[in-house]
């Protein structure tokens, strides 16, 4: 694939492009093709690595493998922005970047913990279940034993304390049994609540509230099929932040913070049961218009981008005005591209001729991008 050996190092590799087809085994078996596919790509990762002078680790590997098959959205976008700006990556803005790609999962370790303890919680219940059954099979045999001993006109008072007893000894199993399982049942509501959370933080970006990038992508999904089944148009669109970076070197990152907990909250007041907002990661956030053509996302996305840029935001640590705050943002119609993930290239890649166009403006891709 051409694209893999350009665009590493800033430059087209020595005698220009390769003519796909010969790449191509002239004759052979699939996995020979395999094979001649796999080689090529690890070819190109040693390039990307050696381009950057990068060390050959786990971390470094997988973040080339993601960038160059577009694996990962938001690796691909983060590399591209890092080479336009500076040219060149290194391996603590790998680990950087890596580091924020998880940073919004949940903990293996601490998710594995809840789910054997609900495991655990679920083998008690069980076995506490079959505890009950078999000694209520027990209690009936012992009593009907008991009860053949039991004669007319016969001194019967010992059977009838020997009934007693067993009685007694049931109605304290069954308290016993009763009891565990409350506690069973107060520790497995526990669990539900942690699991709950679990999710929630997982969905969420704990900055600014809204949903992250994996929240938006099971949405997403959910989305296109509604639209499809409903007959609706369903808009995307990137919005990025115009030079964010110059915000926290010069204000400082708490005020950067602050500054993407406002653009967030504006972008939220659009959002309701059609449309959905969601922070992408870093600067980034990500809108979704079910009912709305690409053409009305943009005005809506637009009245938005407007309100911000009219805004007079000053730094609270300092009480100075900053510098006005805008954003930049691209929009594509989903079904004009063969899926989902096709068309939110084709709107990132309307928001980057956005920022090279000038930024503060929302461009709409085109329908042959």
């Amino acid at each position: 694939m051409t694209r893999w050996a350009r665009g590493l190092s800033g430059k087209p590799e020595e005698g220009g492009e390769v003519d796909e087809e010969e790449r191509r085994p002239r004759a052979g078996s699939i996995a020979n093709r395999e094979i001649t596919r796999r080689r090529e790509l690890y070819g190109e990762i040693g390039n990307f690595l050696f381009a950057h002078d990068l060390d050959l680790t786990p971390i470094n590997f997988s973040v080339a493998l993601d960038y160059l098959t577009g694996a990962n959205i938001g690796v691909e976008k983060a590399i591209r922005a890092v080479l336009m700006e500076r040219g060149k990556i290194t391996n603590s803005w790998i680990e950087t970047v890596a580091a924020e790609q998880r940073a919004d999962e949940v903990t293996p370790e601490s998710l594995a913990t809840m789910l054997d303890k609900v495991e655990e919680n679920l083998d008690q219940f069980t076995g506490l279940m079959h505890e009950s059954r078999n000694s209520a099979k027990d209690y009936g045999a012992a009593l009907q034993e008991q009860a053949k001993d039991l004669v007319d006109g016969s001194d019967n008072q010992p059977v009838l304390a020997r009934l007693v007893g067993l009685t007694r000894s049931m109605v304290e199993k069954t308290r016993q049994v009763e009891s565990q399982l409350r506690e069973n049942q107060k520790q497995t509501q526990a669990l539900k609540s942690s699991l709950d959370n679990a999710r929630r933080a997982a969905e969420h970006d704990h900055l600014t509230g809204l949903p992250n990038r994996r929240a938006f992508e099971g949405v997403l999904n959910q989305e296109v099929k509604l639209a499809q089944e409903a007959g609706e148009q369903l808009s995307v669109a990137f919005c990025d932040i115009d030079h964010f970076k110059l915000v926290n070197d010069t204000h400082g990152h708490d005020t950067g913070d602050r500054v993407l907990k406002f653009v967030a909250s504006l972008l939220a007041k659009a959002s309701d049961d059609h449309c959905h907002v969601a922070r992408h990661g870093g600067e980034e956030f990500v809108m979704l218009f079910r009912g709305k053509t690409a053409a009305e996302a943009c005005e809506a996305v637009d009245r938005v981008r407007e309100d911000l840029a009219t805004r007079s935001l000053v730094n609270r640590t300092n009480g100075e005005r900053m510098e006005r705050i805008s954003f930049s943002a691209g929009v594509a119609n989903v079904f004009l591209y063969e899926d989902a993930r096709a068309a939110l290239k084709a709107a990132d890649r309307a928001l980057y001729l956005a920022k090279e166009h000038g930024r503060n403006r929302v461009y709409l891709a085109a329908e042959t991008d």
